[in-house]
């Protein structure tokens, strides 16, 4: 009779337990519904960090992507494997490539209906099959990932070579992608759900207290200017600026932009932790000796080209994690490939930059604007005073004199006595270099430095 009231009792408390438990289980919610790439890593890290302050008992991720950066998905999986905390996702309709990596990197995976999950072969941007050393890499990963998590690791890696054939699931030659069905069945997929509260209460999870990732304003603004893609833009901007101001006289709009550009560019990376101050400061001196270059040092030649290097350096190395001067490469793809993609941006990003300030340069000067255009226009017609160019002036072409100024470009030649203002067609000139008149053309005369 006792141990029957005892039973009672105990059964009697552990109802309310129960209930008191179910009501306290905490929930941090995010989604990724975008191309797998720095942001996306960035808010998984921040989500896995907010959970662990929040103490949330589970950490749920709706995912829908086509995939992306190889690197960024492998950050992302790593993230969500280590997160101290039950890991769910909820595929709401693609898991695609990088996708499938992070899906299988979670404790369980919800799929809703006509979702799919798998065809994770690496790819370069034009869609084209990468060699087998990258293949290599992300069979392993996949592998490692499904057997940390208790799957099949011959279907994970099915996902990725369409060599490999899994008897009853994959044929060879094709690469394996799942339906909801057909994951379930092969236990890649808990169940088949409608929507997030569905996949809780599939979860076991019945009460539960929702939190969800707020990102704020300067979150989300870091998040678009780090973006590879626009990173690259900057770099366009920034190198299109200074060049553009450089074929100027004085200071104006486009050394305003590079400069607004290149705090874009530097700003959230510095607070991100992806450039330090060393990093900003070899850009700096880099922009510095072009300067120095091209208004001070004549021709071109040691200080120009070190600024150069400098701020491509700089700009490279600015897209590479580091902590002071350890960088801090992902251990399964050599430095060599990350340094490279980074390389490969900021070349295409400058040399874009370059060809569209010609390009904008010669526009500029015809386009019609609300403004009217940056040429003048404006007809000078004989009958109302004005006068043609004085040709006289083409009488000194082929003649030699001195220089008598400091011509970069623009400055005074004297020639038989008599001083002229002139530009230097070919470079700067010093005061004294002995020239000669090459042309004159637009009522005005260009000349070149005569060498001995």
């Amino acid at each position: 009779m006792k141990t029957f009231r005892t039973l009672i009792c105990t059964f009697v408390l552990w109802i309310p337990m129960m209930l008191f438990s179910q009501n306290n289980v905490k929930v941090f919610y995010y989604k990724i519904d975008d191309n797998i790439a720095k942001p996306a890593q960035r808010n998984t890290e921040k989500a896995v960090e907010a959970a662990k302050e929040a103490n949330a008992d589970c950490l749920f991720l709706e995912l829908n992507t086509f995939g992306g950066e190889l690197e960024a998905a492998d950050k992302i999986r790593t993230a969500l494997l280590n997160a101290p905390m039950r890991t769910l996702v909820f595929v709401n309709n693609n898991a695609a490539s990088a996708g499938a990596l992070i899906s299988i990197a979670c404790d369980s995976i919800y799929m809703a209906p006509g979702a799919s999950l798998g065809a994770a072969s690496v790819v370069n941007q034009n869609g084209e099959i990468m060699p087998d050393k990258y293949q290599s890499y992300m069979r392993s990963l996949m592998r490692s990932t499904a057997e940390t998590n208790g799957r099949d690791p011959d279907i994970a890696q099915a996902m990725v070579d369409p060599d490999v054939e899994v008897k009853g699931v994959s044929e060879k030659g094709k690469v394996l992608t799942f339906t909801p069905e057909e994951a379930v069945r092969n236990g890649y997929c808990e169940g088949e759900v409608e929507s997030r509260e569905e996949a809780l209460r599939a979860a076991g999870i019945e009460h539960y207290e929702l939190v969800e990732q707020e990102l704020s304003w300067i979150d989300k603004v870091i998040n678009f200017l780090i973006n590879p893609a626009v990173s690259g833009l900057l770099i366009m901007f920034i190198v299109g600026g200074l060049y553009f101001e450089l074929q100027s006289p004085g200071i104006g709009f486009p050394l305003a932009l590079a400069i607004l550009a290149a705090l874009l560019f530097f700003a959230p990376h510095y607070l991100e932790g992806l450039a330090a101050h060393w990093e900003i400061l070899i850009f700096i001196i880099g922009v510095i000796l072009i300067m120095l270059e091209i208004f001070v040092i004549p021709g071109f030649g040691v200080a120009g080209i070190s600024g150069i290097v400098l701020v491509l350096t700089a700009f490279i190395l600015t897209m590479v994690f580091n902590i002071g001067f350890k960088f801090n490469f992902n251990p399964n793809l050599d430095a060599v490939t990350q340094v490279g993609k980074s390389t490969a941006i900021v070349v295409i990003a400058t040399t874009a930059g370059f060809f569209l300030a010609i390009w904008l340069g010669k526009k500029l000067i015809t386009a019609q604007t609300p403004f009217g255009t940056m040429a003048l226009n404006t007809r000078m017609d004989a009958d109302k005073g004005f006068v043609a160019q004085d040709m006289t002036m083409q009488n000194y072409v082929g003649k030699t004199g001195v220089a008598a100024t400091f011509m970069r470009p623009a400055g005074k030649v004297n020639i038989a006595g008599e001083i002229i203002e002139a530009t230097s067609e070919h470079g700067l000139i010093e005061k004294g270099d002995p020239i000669v008149v090459e042309k004159f053309e637009n009522s005005q005369l260009f000349v070149k430095k005569i060498k001995h």
